[in-house]
């Protein structure tokens, strides 16, 4: 399970950070959960925006061609220097078959540039599209950006993770993670949005509702054995 490791991750981080370090990093995901971000994302029962983004070496990637053929399963991800990130992205890409199997489209997107963006799905070896948002403009339009809190930024800098230099921006905006299911109506049918960063989706919470969107899809004949 996804949990399983990011439980790991928690516990190395809460091991090999000082306590004030914890503190501020604590600090942060709180000051996100006052602002209610999480809860004024786009949700269940929205209207998905629909975007057209790039990945790592231009290729175009638009979500309603892709939503001509089935449901789309969207992951906002804070970039490739996040730990917690990279274990999501490797989760889903051990499940990809199994997406793709039920019809649907995997897409991870961060505001991460281009040749990060590339240097992340090789490192992770990732068979789905990974795009670059630049600027945040799909991230925004599903309420989801927010600026990492300085001091946390300086502890980024220390380790050599320039957030907003890998984002080509002036400040670390940064989406929350979020994982979501648009149907081929474009409604958003799973929303997983959290203002504590090491919290993710199952892989296996969002196949089971792909699999109800496949059964709704192509429902038994009557009298048929289930």
């Amino acid at each position: 399970m996804l949990e399983t490791a990011l439980a790991a991750q928690r516990l190395y981080a809460y091991t090999n950070r000082s306590a004030k370090e914890r503190a501020v990093r604590a600090n942060a995901v709180d000051v996100v959960g006052r602002d209610r971000l999480a809860e004024n994302a786009i949700a269940v029962g929205d209207q998905a925006p629909m975007f057209v983004l790039q990945d790592g070496i231009g290729a175009e990637v638009d979500v309603q061609v892709l939503l001509k053929t089935g449901p789309v399963v969207l992951c906002f991800y804070r970039g490739g220097w996040c730990p917690y990130c990279n274990l999501e992205l490797r989760a889903y890409q051990q499940q990809l078959g199994r997406i793709t199997t039920l019809g649907a489209t995997l897409v991870a997107i961060s505001p991460e540039l281009p040749d990060r963006t590339l240097t992340t799905a090789e490192v992770n070896q990732l068979g789905y599209p990974v795009l670059s948002d630049v600027d945040n403009v799909v991230a925004r339009q599903y309420r989801l950006t927010h600026t990492i809190d300085p001091p946390v930024v300086r502890y980024q800098l220390g380790n050599g993770n320039g957030v907003a230099a890998f984002n080509g921006s002036a400040c670390a905006e940064v989406p929350l993670p979020a994982t979501y299911i648009i149907g081929t109506d474009g409604a958003v049918q799973f929303a997983f949005v959290r203002a504590d960063y090491t919290r993710r989706a199952e892989p296996e919470n969002v196949l089971a509702v792909l699999r109800d969107l496949t059964a709704a899809a192509h429902p038994a004949p009557a009298g048929a054995r289930l």
